[in-house]
């Protein structure tokens, strides 16, 4: 790591920016009745240039005979071009044809007798400066090209217009209108297809000759957005990919599932790349420590990939796209690239946010007098009178007129964010430099200064010597952590507290525990949860070019993840009556490190044909990861001071401690055919070898084809720019079921025999299980038509994963309870995928464009032998998704008993499980997308985003007490059943007494009652923004922003959040203000 920063800063002291230099190459051309495309082409596959012209403004029909040798490259193109209408510009290994302009030297002469102005500016993109842009005085030939800083300088007259054009752009006109200063940023012009390259991971193609399915983000989307981790920035972004939070405490993590649920019980996250390097998903956190307060301890290992750093996320999805991964990529690919330098002068870049959140909704609870209302009714209808002793909110023990928001107290909190980015970057034609970091501080809505913070730093460096032989690329990230929380999230007590339980503190200030009646929520605030994460990113390109079309590549990467978490819970959480001191303080530690290495070899050869183009790809993979982890409690200290040393507790208990390591080991090639840039054919094939699996099935061979054909360029539509229909197949697999599972464990026994302790066998030896595979199928439709303004794309996706892996049960006598083994269940994900956007007004000064995405996903179980007679039968049905939930089928309240009624399937006059939960509940969604509308006036910009979805979920009901408890309720159970005859939604309240009712209420919590509609329409990201030119002040670009995020949702569910319906703190509706300034 030292060596590798010492060489960086070496190189990055030998950078001096400076201008371009041109390539005088000379060629030889022997072509007999040649027309402009065939030298094209000719010239494109014997040098290093490529070409970049329009097929409509190309004068294909005219031929002529071609013969030069070792001629300059520049005196050639002066011979072919020059009387064929035709100009061109060369820069570096790029050569641009343009239509000449028109004679206009009377004009011209008309221009020059006006009053004469110089005006110079800085033409830019998103990401910074543009060398080589035209800017050209429109109607004459009059112009200039900006220079490795994107400046220009140029004389005008008062009435002229300025005409900005560089290929992968639009071309823009603005009037001088007597200014001696215009600053502008192009827009990247995604109709030039021939220039919107897509990273695939190992190579990088166009979006005119992609064959497989990738949907993308860029820098700009990430941000607009006030987010803390990538993947909320994709939230209903990408067509096929489902994204939902877990939870809205700082450092929660998320779940993805791409194209559905392929495995019934193997792993179904996407595979991450980040620059290159495989980045392990699972989080290293415990359930023992984190879980309390972070949903089945799901930390995203994304937290440490800082948003300001990511430059793009491509999402592979079909089996062309993701084959190249082999099975690792069987749920899909996530690849994440960070922001690398660009030629030209040293450049700063500060950004600079703060804002705050609350929770986005707020449960309608029962007020004071509707709670008492309730509790009342239960002892009158279970009989009582005389209230119990314990029934402190109705016996006058407590207070009955006081009221307490609880959700405000415990969870209503305002948490407060900033954030401050920096970043150098620069370089010349050989080495470009980025150096970026970033500082984080996040509180919580929760009582008390708990607090997440963030440090990282990213550094990313090119370089390529000048006869563009030998290339390097690095990048390293570097990531620290800390996270403070309480020991949970307060979220059961905010929803379940009588709004009449007694004030927090006493009259003295100190907790209130109302003579041993309740138990103070504030008292668990001397319970911490404490995370320190520190991560590792690093990566090197290293690549050679032996001849012109065949180059060498080694791409290794390296890096780690170390996370040590603790929960401490002293005795001061509990009431002082209970006498209790620091020996009944415990501390849970959990201590987990990930390290991991790969390197990939690599060779590419392409050549260009009269007709085509062919390019080879082959490779090999070496991946290692090694895991260990430790989790210890201790009981008993001295005194709470000593409750961080896990040394001093009186008793040590070990909860858990792993240490495995996992081998990869693959050869990988891709063939790619062009024909003519219409027709485009895609081979990949890899094995793959996985520790894994056993001795004899830990190789598999996996592979698809993909095709495109660019219909466009035959029919000839004036209307049609862009016309492909596209389709793919292929076998992947899938190795996500944990390390060693087909060897023999054995754990510690629970019984000595004659003094010692003995080993249990856990698991049986299995070396027969193989892979799970997953064939992929997909055919699609894209257009663009009238100048690309308007453009759709229509996909139908089939995946079927077979061979699955399953934890089948055993009989008793075998000594073990189940086996993992392979079954042949087949699981299918099917769907449409939909998207269009466009250009609604687009002039000079304003602009409005569109965009939605849909997607219509099917998720089913096709096969799975012996369903009926396994485990499984209370889970899954056969036709239906994985994510079922099979219930009691709730009938509604008897008008006469007042109780809860169910579906008696089998007719027996019982209500049991499982004959009678045979109600299937499809929890998947129906459908989700999102709608995105920007804004550009003059120098504003106006951006807002809008996430939905339509599907079932959980209600406020499932994880519900019996209305009639000393538990707060929503308001909707006041819909009860009072009397004979009653129509009503809920049965009759109960406090505890009535066994019949509160049977009733418990069949209610496993019935068809606690699914609702969980539909939903969330503006999910909004931005304000306002960008002023100061270039004369030393600064190139002020940007001001104001973002919100999540700021409302529409839908009828009555949970405290559609999107993920569990009982966790919702998401977080924030609200920023944000400045970037560059110079």
């Amino acid at each position: 790591m030292k060596l590798t920063v010492l060489l960086f800063f070496i190189v990055l002291f030998q950078i001096k920016a400076g201008p371009g230099y041109a390539q005088n190459e000379k060629i030889t051309l022997h072509l007999q009745s040649a027309t402009a495309l065939d030298v094209i082409r000719e010239i494109e596959a014997t040098t290093e240039y490529k070409f970049f012209y329009s097929k409509e403004e190309l004068d294909a029909s005219r031929k002529r005979d071609v013969r030069v040798t070792d001629e300059e490259l520049r005196t050639v193109l002066q011979k072919v071009f020059t009387d064929s209408g035709m100009d061109f510009r060369i820069m570096d290994k790029q050569i641009v044809l343009t239509r000449k302009k028109p004679n206009t030297g009377q004009l011209d002469n008309t221009i020059n007798r006006l009053p004469q102005q110089g005006v110079s500016g800085m033409v830019s993109d998103i990401s910074g400066p543009i060398p080589g842009v035209t800017v050209l005085v429109k109607g004459t030939r009059n112009g200039t090209i900006t220079d490795t800083d994107g400046e220009y300088v140029i004389s005008v007259s008062p009435p002229d217009t300025l005409q900005f054009s560089y290929i992968g752009y639009k071309t823009q006109e603005v009037p001088v209108l007597g200014r001696n200063r215009i600053d502008i940023t192009l827009e990247a012009d995604i109709t030039d297809l021939e220039v919107v390259t897509i990273n695939t991971g190992y190579y990088t193609t166009t979006e005119k000759e992609r064959t497989g399915s990738i949907s993308s983000i860029s820098s700009e989307d990430i941000e607009k957005q006030p987010i803390n981790n990538a993947l909320e920035a994709m939230q209903g972004r990408m067509p096929g990919v489902d994204i939902v939070q877990s939870s809205g405490v700082p450092g929660g993590g998320f779940e993805v599932r791409i194209r559905g649920q392929n495995s019934i019980m193997a792993g179904n996250e996407p595979l991450y790349i980040i620059d290159g390097v495989p980045y392990e998903s699972a989080p290293l956190s415990s359930y023992y420590t984190s879980g309390p307060i972070i949903p089945d301890a799901n930390i995203s290992p994304l937290n440490a990939i800082s948003p300001e750093a990511i430059a793009s996320i491509e999402v592979l999805k079909d089996a062309d796209a993701t084959a190249i991964y082999g099975s690792r990529g069987s749920n899909g690919v996530i690849l994440i690239t960070t922001k690398k330098g660009k030629q030209g002068k040293t450049r700063f870049t500060i950004n600079s946010s703060t804002g705050i959140a609350h929770i986005a909704n707020k449960m309608d609870l029962l007020n004071t007098e509707q709670y008492l209302e309730m509790r009342r009714e239960a002892f009158a209808n279970d009989g009582i009178t005389d209230y119990p002793a314990n029934a402190y909110d109705v016996n006058g023990t407590w207070d009955q007129n006081r009221y307490t928001d609880w959700q405000e107290e415990l969870i209503g909190k305002t948490a407060f964010f900033r954030k401050l980015q920096s970043s150098i970057s620069g370089g010349n034609q050989q080495t470009q430099f980025l150096v970026s970091g970033v500082l984080q501080e996040e509180t919580t809505v929760f009582p008390d200064r708990f607090k997440y913070d963030r440090l990282a730093i990213n550094i990313n460096l090119n370089h390529k010597d000048k006869g563009e032989k030998f290339g390097l690329v690095f990048s390293t990230g570097y990531t620290l952590e800390k996270n403070n929380l309480p020991d949970g999230d307060y979220i059961s007590e905010a929803l379940s507290l009588a709004p009449n339980a007694p004030a927090l503190y006493d009259e003295k200030g100190n907790l209130n525990w109302e003579n041993s009646t309740w138990g103070n929520p504030l008292a668990r605030l001397d319970a911490k949860y404490s995370q320190d994460t520190k991560s590792l990113i690093s990566n090197m390109v290293l690549s050679y070019k032996f001849l012109k079309s065949l180059e060498g590549k080694v791409n290794a990467g390296y890096g780690f993840t170390k996370l040590a978490d603790n929960l401490i819970t002293p005795h001061t959480i509990y009431n002082p009556a209970f006498g209790l001191d620091s020996g009944s303080s415990t501390l849970t530690t959990n201590e987990g490190n990930r390290f991991y290495y790969i390197v990939e070899p690599q060779l590419h050869w392409e050549q260009q044909f009269k007709n085509g183009r062919l390019s080879m790809l082959i490779g090999t993979t070496f991946q290692q990861q090694v895991f260990d982890r430790t989790e210890f409690i201790g009981f008993g200290f001295a005194n709470n001071s000593l409750i961080y040393n896990l040394g001093a507790a009186n008793t040590l208990i070990v909860l858990g401690e792993d240490k495995t390591t996992y081998r990869y080991h693959s050869l990988f090639a891709r063939v790619n055919y062009s024909y003519k840039d219409k027709l485009f054919l895609n081979l990949t094939g890899r094995r793959d070898g996985s520790s894994r699996f056993g001795p004899d099935n830990r190789y598999g061979n996996f592979g698809a084809v993909g095709a495109a054909w660019l219909f466009s360029e035959d029919l000839g539509l004036p209307w049609l720019n862009y016309g492909k229909l596209r389709g793919s197949y292929g076998l992947t697999g899938n190795d996500q079921i944990g390390d060693y599972q087909y060897l023999q464990t054995y754990t510690i026994g629970d019984y000595p025999y004659d003094g010692n302790i003995g080993l249990d066998p856990a698991r049986l030896y299995n070396p027969n299980f193989k892979w799970e595979e997953n064939v992929k199928k997909e055919a699609a439709l894209e257009l663009g038509i009238f100048d690309q303004k308007l453009s759709f794309s229509l996909a139908y996706y089939n995946n079927r994963s077979s061979n699955q892996l399953i934890s089948y049960a055993l009989p008793g006598t075998t000594g073990f309870p189940s086996i993992l083994t392979n079954l042949d269940a087949l699981v299918e994900n099917s769907g449409w995928e939909f998207e269009l956007g466009g250009d609604i007004v687009r002039n000079e000064h304003f602009k409005w464009n569109t965009s939605v995405n849909l997607t219509l996903p099917k998720n089913r179980l096709l096969e799975f032998p012996g369903l009926e007679e396994s485990t499984y039968a209370n889970k899954y049905v056969i036709g239906e998704p994985l994510s079922i939930a099979k219930l009691y089928k709730l009938n509604g309240v008897n008008p006469e008993t007042g109780l809860f009624e169910f579906e008696d399937f089998n007719g027996d006059g019982l209500i049991t499980n499982p004959e009678d939960r045979q109600y299937i509940a499809d929890l998947s969604p129906k459908f989700f997308g999102g709608l995105s509308n920007t804004v550009n006036y003059k120098n504003w910009s106006f951006d807002v985003f809008f996430q939905f979805t339509k599907k079932n979920g959980y209600n406020q009901y499932r994880h519900s007490t019996v209305p009639g408890y000393l538990f707060n309720k929503p308001v909707s159970v006041m819909d009860r059943w009072q009397q004979p005859g009653d129509e009503a939604a809920i049965q009759r309240f109960t406090s505890g007494a009535d066994s019949g009712a509160v049977k009733a209420y418990s069949q209610f919590t496993q019935s068809s009652g606690i699914i609702s509609d969980a539909s939903f329409v969330r503006l999910k990201s909004l931005e304000l923004a306002y960008s002023l030119s100061l270039g004369r002040k030393g600064i190139d670009q002020c940007r001001i922003a104001l973002q919100g995020q999540n700021l409302f949702t529409i839908t009828k569910f009555k949970g405290i959040d559609p999107e993920q319906t569990t009982t966790s703190i919702p998401i977080l509706r924030r609200v920023n203000l944000g400045v970037q300034v560059k110079f």
